[in-house]
């Protein structure tokens, strides 16, 4: 028998939308994705630098055609049925199947932060045209070069995972853990986080316990 009931859509408050780029602050480090999401904090560095120029161009609202490529660039994107909201750098429609594309600064990696939130962009754009995005690409402005990604079942999967893990951190309003590994020595938020202190809470314990602590008793007598 054929389950002809309809699909119900969630209806999600305001407070519990999820925007894309958490995802790949997420995947990166959850403590991280806290500090900018729940915490509003954002420090820039040199990478962060690098980054927001790449996506000056990107990120001007534009429309162009070109060899039967239509090339949408800054535009919104949706999800209904995840919660998900956000903007794609851009994306190009070939016939009417989309391909988002990321502009990254640096050179090629095989960072699957960056697939993550590309995935989740297909999946908006899966829902907003009917049209299946089967792949997408990233520009590495560094190397002039673009990486396809193709998305699998598995990384459809985490793109559902990380959004409710993401969602389920706002709703708690409380900070990830501190890491304290390679990640953090290039993270522009480690003077928010401390992640030297804020990851080892024992040695913290034990420093105030000695600033405390009482001086021992000499045996000396009182003056007076």
């Amino acid at each position: 028998m054929i389950d002809a009931s309809p699909v119900v859509t969630p209806v999600w408050r305001d407070e519990d939308l999820v925007p894309i780029s958490a995802l790949e602050h997420w995947s990166y480090c959850p403590r991280q994705c806290g500090l900018i999401h729940l915490e509003q904090t954002f420090e820039d560095n040199l990478y962060t630098l690098r980054g927001r120029r790449v996506h000056e161009r990107a990120h001007e609202p534009d429309e162009t055609s070109e060899r039967g490529v239509r090339t949408v660039r800054a535009m919104t994107l949706w999800s209904p049925r995840l919660g998900l909201i956000g903007r794609a750098d851009i994306v190009e429609f070939h016939g009417d199947r989309p391909l988002p594309v990321e502009y990254k600064s640096g050179a090629r990696r095989e960072w699957r932060h960056e697939a993550l939130q590309l995935c989740a962009q297909a999946l908006c754009l899966e829902e907003m045209t009917g049209q299946p995005a089967p792949e997408g690409a990233i520009w590495h402005h560094a190397t002039r070069r673009r990486r396809p990604i193709v998305f699998d079942d598995a990384q459809r999967a985490e793109v559902e995972r990380a959004t409710a893990a993401v969602r389920a951190m706002v709703a708690g309003d409380r900070l990830p853990p501190a890491v304290d590994d390679p990640r953090c020595r290039h993270c522009s938020l480690h003077d928010a986080c401390l992640p030297e202190i804020a990851a080892h809470p024992a040695r913290v314990r034990g420093f105030l316990g000695e600033l405390f602590y009482p001086a021992p008793d000499d045996g000396g007598e009182e003056d007076g």
